[in-house]
Formats: C-alpha cells, structure tokens, sequence
C-alpha cells in the first residue's frame, strides 16, 4: 500500500470515529478544549503508528487506549498547569435541561484522580468490561476493580449515596462491609 492509500485509508478511519474519541476524550477531561488537545495527540501518535494500528486485531480499541493515555499523559505535562481555559465558548448552543445534573456528576468526576476517572468513564459511560479496561489501562484486573472502588466511594461522598446506588456494589452491601469494619468489596464485572 503506497503513502497515499495510507493516508486516504487513515482519514477515513479517524473521520468515521472522530465524534466517539472527542466524546471519550470531553468525558475524560471536563472540557471541550483540553478534549480536541488529547484527541489531537493521540491521533498524531495513530497516524505515526498507523500501520501497527491497522494491523491491530482491535483497531477502535487501540485508538480508544491512546486517547485514554494521552489524557492521562497530558496531566503530567507542565502547560496542562499553567494554562487556564473556560469552561463554556461565547458561541455554544444551550445544552440539554439536563445539564445542572451533568455538572454536578461533572464537578464530582473532576475531583477524581486521572486514572479513577478513566476507569469509571470506561467502565460505566463507555460500557468496558474489567478486563478490556485492564488491558486499555495496562494494569491487571485487581487494580481496576481497587480503582473502581475508590472511585465511587469518592463519587458517594461527593454527590450521597443516593446519587449513585444504581453503580457499582449496591450501597446495602457496602454498608454491610462497613458494619463489620472490613472495606467494601470492589465490584466485579
């Protein structure tokens, strides 16, 4: 295949699945701008590797680990600290009357930390298994699951029990684990 046909070839497979990464990388992040920065390096890393990623069993999930890693990444990079943005362009169209509940879950995943927010979003927006996250992660299944765990309990905290008993380990179960002194069990796939 010539240079040209690569390039063709990987235009189109970044065309047809540019709305789901900046979607994946938006949840990730909180904003809009820091989601076209992480979309825009982990698809220069696709284009430098796009042979091994067309070559790949799993083309969308070895994108989908490279927006997740270029997120995680991105935090360790200095500008990511000095750089201030806002959160809402002049031109944007009104967002759904859902959005008070959107910026609430929002403000509670933004407290988390990098790796706990990638694995909630993956497992529970993106609708990953345990494993397929421990393998986009790179990390076993035990420390996604300690991951997950720690992530909810923050996210409890933050927004009641209430706000999110229908994820994760039920919170009749975790208060039970409480009762007997011993931590909650981190869920399961």
């Amino acid at each position: 295949m010539g240079q040209a046909d690569a390039d063709q070839e990987y235009t189109e497979f970044v065309a047809a699945r540019l709305g789901r990464l900046h979607r994946l990388a938006y949840l990730l992040t909180g904003d809009p701008h820091r989601a076209d920065d992480v979309v825009a390096q982990a698809l220069t890393d696709v284009y430098l590797k796009w042979s091994k990623v067309r070559a790949s069993d799993n083309p969308d999930g070895y994108v989908r680990t490279m927006v997740v890693r270029a997120f995680i990444h991105e935090r360790r990079r200095a500008w990511s600290a000095r750089v201030v943005l806002t959160e809402e362009t002049p031109d944007r169209a009104v967002p759904p009357t859902e959005i008070e509940d959107a910026n609430v879950l929002r403000a509670a995943l933004n407290r988390l930390p990098p790796r706990q927010r990638a694995v909630l979003i993956l497992r529970f927006i993106e609708d990953l298994s345990v494993e397929e996250v421990a393998q986009l992660l790179g990390c076993s299944t035990g420390t996604v699951k300690s991951q997950t765990s720690h992530g909810l309990a923050t996210l409890r905290r933050v927004l009641g029990d209430a706000a999110v008993a229908d994820i994760g380990p039920g919170r009749k179960e975790g208060q039970r684990e409480r009762a007997r002194g011993r931590p909650e069990a981190a869920p399961t796939a």
